[in-house]
């Protein structure tokens, strides 16, 4: 395999892995290349962020690498996270809220077998409205973060706590339930967003 190929593949594995991240010893497993040959490939990808001065840098925490954003970019990655209104959350994210709060805590993983589809993105949002949260390690392979609710998720819903979250009929992992228990969501979003509406006027 080609040296700039390596890195290509390494990059894209990194970006899939998401916040769980990879060490060199899996990234050598997963490309068939020596841990030697894997590490020097992930250096020089590193180095490559630097040198081009990209809007991404390789990062290692806790013995995994992952993408990261730059710190000096902050101020503008606040105004992209910052939202007015619950109300502008978008399809995916309205479904994996939903999933989170019905059955927290749970992992991405998890998350993305209910859904079907990949839910890093709607997960990141979710946790930069402050509406999810990491909560713990789940006790399996790579300690998977879990992920529950926050106290500004029941504020925004306008619920005491969890139990007044609204009751589906069944509760398993079928689709239909998670399109019944994202309506509910969607329904008390909505109705918290009128009557907050009926106040100020």
């Amino acid at each position: 395999m080609e040296f700039k190929t390596l890195k290509s593949i390494i990059e894209g594995l990194l970006f899939l892995s998401g916040d769980e991240g990879l060490s060199v010893r899996q990234i050598a497993e997963i490309t068939e290349q020596r841990p030697d040959i894997a590490g020097k490939a992930l250096q020089e990808l590193k180095e490559d962020y630097v040198s081009q001065e990209r809007g991404l840098q390789v990062v290692q925490i806790a013995g995994n690498y992952r993408l990261a954003t730059l710190p000096d970019h902050a101020p503008y990655f606040e105004r992209l996270a910052y939202s007015p209104s619950r109300a502008s959350l978008s399809q995916a994210a309205l479904e994996t809220l939903a999933i989170v709060a019905y059955r927290q805590p749970i992992t991405r993983v998890e998350i993305e077998e209910i859904r079907g589809v990949k839910s890093e993105r709607a997960i990141h949002t979710l946790n930069n409205k402050d509406l999810i949260q990491e909560v713990g390690r789940a006790e399996a392979v790579g300690r998977p973060i879990l992920y529950g609710t926050t106290k500004s998720f029941l504020e925004s819903f306008g619920l005491a706590d969890l139990k007044e979250l609204p009751e589906p009929s069944n509760f398993d992992a079928s689709t239909d339930d998670l399109e019944e228990e994202t309506q509910l969501l969607f329904s008390k979003l909505d109705s918290q967003m009128t009557f907050e509406d009926t106040e100020q006027t």
